[in-house]
């Protein structure tokens, strides 16, 4: 036992003599060497700080606490994911250069479409001659690009009372809108519904055919709707502005004298066919509209009268004229007369003109 005590004193005296040293380097007080020491001191178990404790006073520092910045472990990359990493960035830069590309050129149009003035519809002219029946004109409306029916827009503004015939003098039964659509030439956009078309001409009688002319038919002993009758007929029989007075005054003076007209273009309205020759089971017909067999006025107009034809109707010639037939010399003018006789030499001298002609009218020579 004394063997161990002996090792532990050495290892004890071994250990202060390097403190001393330690100590002295530094400056300071060197500890008492073992001889110094009483034995019995020595011989004590001697507690000394740890050897690397300082001989000043220690100085407590308060302890600040930093918060730990936790990184997460990233692996470190080879080589070939870093090319693949690469490659989507550079197809990444690529799809979004593409990408404002396009959208520029977005831009662009818009900006050019914003830019350019909208195209102008555009406006064709309707042109509807004096003495058109409304398949005629509905034939007019289809070649001019309108939209719709025109024959059933016409029905359709009788049937709403877009104008009454009935206020005219018409029976009451009237629908029918012959005689009542002006007309002119009327300028509308392409693809116009012809129902547009329809309301602008009877807009168009409207201004024509007022007071005036039922002012005038009062006096010439007829109601409105008769005077425009007759002005549908001298419209359809009158080839040349000379000769409207003259045959609305035959028209006239049959009517006052209890005749049959034996107007041959009244059948044809009823017919639809204004070229062929009638032919004799036509001319016996019981239509209303065949004047050769039945006295007074057509139920309706048979045309759509002009200005001119309607103020022909309100103010007829003076004359006792009763028969007219159409001119030898085809230029155009009817020849009238007062007897009958006279218009069968007439009528006589305008048959043989065809028959030289090879059944054709002949050409008008005058200059």
């Amino acid at each position: 036992m004394r063997g161990e005590e002996r090792t532990e004193e050495e290892r004890i005296r071994a250990r202060e003599e390097r403190e001393r040293r330690r100590l002295a380097r530094q400056g300071s007080q060197p500890l008492p060497s073992p001889s110094d020491v009483p034995a019995e001191t020595i011989a004590q178990p001697i507690i000394q700080p740890p050897l690397l404790a300082r001989a000043r006073p220690h100085l407590h520092r308060p302890h600040v606490h930093r918060p730990h910045l936790h990184r997460p472990h990233l692996p470190r990359r080879t080589s070939r994911a870093r090319t693949g990493f690469a490659r989507a960035g550079a197809l990444l830069a690529l799809l979004l250069v593409l990408a404002l590309l396009g959208g520029g050129g977005v831009l662009l149009i818009r900006h050019a479409n914003r830019s350019a003035p909208p195209l102008a519809p555009k406006i064709v002219k309707v042109v509807i001659p004096e003495g058109y029946t409304v398949d005629q004109i509905a034939a007019l409306a289809r070649e001019d690009g309108l939209k719709g029916d025109y024959s059933k827009a016409v029905g359709h503004a009788a049937h709403r009372g877009a104008l009454r015939p009935s206020a005219y003098g018409a029976p009451r039964a009237t629908r029918s809108l012959e005689g009542f659509l002006f007309p002119a030439s009327y300028e509308l956009y392409e693809g116009t519904p012809a129902a547009r078309l329809v309301a602008e001409q009877l807009a168009a009688f409207h201004r024509s055919f007022g007071g005036g002319e039922a002012d005038r038919a009062r006096k010439l002993g007829v109601s409105p709707y008769d005077l425009l009758i007759v002005a549908s007929i001298v419209e359809r029989e009158a080839g040349i502005a000379h000769d409207r007075p003259l045959v609305a005054a035959v028209v006239y003076n049959r009517l006052r004298l209890g005749m049959t007209l034996g107007i041959d273009a009244t059948l044809r309205y009823a017919l639809h066919d204004f070229a062929h020759p009638l032919t004799g089971a036509q001319l016996a017909s019981s239509s209303p509209y065949n004047t050769r067999l039945r006295k007074g006025l057509p139920p309706t107009p048979i045309s759509n009268p002009g200005t001119a034809a309607i103020e022909a109707a309100a103010h007829p010639a003076h004359v006792s004229y009763l028969y007219y037939v159409a001119g030898a010399d085809g230029c155009g003018e009817q020849v009238f007369s007062t007897s009958y006789s006279e218009f069968e030499r007439n009528a006589a001298a305008y048959r043989e003109a065809l028959r030289r002609n090879g059944g054709n009218v002949p050409t008008c020579k005058r200059k």
